[in-house]
């Protein structure tokens, strides 16, 4: 059984429909990257994923069961998000920020949410950061407390909304490394990003979104190499001379 599934996703904003019957699965540690240009229906259909938007028609399915037939603070717990602006509570240390979800959300007491909390942020190089709040922190640090905050949640399946493009150029890196270390681990990941390089060396699988519709999907290699479609090749051509694709 899959682990995500879309089924003819329709999603609209008023008189403008965003995703055109998205279709697609993916299994367990798996890693789909997704790119397309502005206005694709990219982040919209990660944030369906999660319940932070809507759709109007289909279906979403985790471990084969609609999402919609989930409670949606369970859903989240199983699906973590890491967003592009961070989100961090200003007025909580990286320690709090990690800790707050453990604590509210998994019911874990102080002590044990505090611990836990020192774990993931050990996992993501930021044990000595413990204490800073996000405004002492750099871009590349206040995203990897977020992706350690969504791992605090034990989730099934991360989500990843172009987690690098609010960083400085020589910021990029660190980020991109902690997300090829949770592939390897074995994290079911999917993921909106402009890092070609990343795409290359670890996507499973790399999907092309264009007006609301997958145009092409497939391995990373078959789309770089030889794509199918032309608007496709397009793209990627001017992507990888923007981006680059060595990272």
């Amino acid at each position: 059984m899959s682990l995500l599934e879309f089924e003819e996703v329709h999603q609209s904003y008023g008189d403008e429909e965003v995703l055109r019957g998205i279709s697609f699965e993916m299994d367990r540690q798996d890693v789909e990257v997704v790119i397309g240009p502005s206005g694709s229906g990219k982040s919209t259909m990660l944030r369906c994923v999660n319940r932070l938007t809507d759709i109007d028609s289909g279906d979403i399915l985790l471990d084969g069961d609609s999402i919609y037939d989930r409670n949606v603070n369970d859903l989240r717990r199983q699906v973590g998000m890491v967003f592009q602006d961070f989100n961090l509570f200003a007025h909580l240390t990286a320690l709090e920020n990690v800790t707050l979800g453990l604590r509210r959300v998994r019911g874990m007491d102080k002590e044990a949410a505090a611990a836990d909390a020192m774990d993931h942020l050990d996992r993501v190089g930021l044990a000595d950061q413990a204490d800073s709040y996000p405004a002492e922190l750099s871009g590349g640090q206040k995203q990897r407390v977020g992706i350690a905050r969504a791992l605090a949640m034990d989730p099934e399946l991360m989500l990843f909304d172009e987690p690098t493009s609010a960083l400085d150029p020589e910021l990029i890196g660190e980020v991109v490394e902690v997300m090829r270390d949770l592939a390897s681990e074995g994290m079911t990941m999917l993921v909106v990003t402009h890092e070609m390089g990343f795409a290359r060396s670890t996507a499973t699988t790399l999907s092309f979104l264009d007006r609301g519709r997958v145009v092409e999907r497939g391995p990373p290699e078959q789309l770089f190499e030889s794509p199918e479609n032309d608007r496709t090749a397009e793209f990627l051509s001017r992507l990888t001379e923007v981006h680059g694709g060595n990272r």
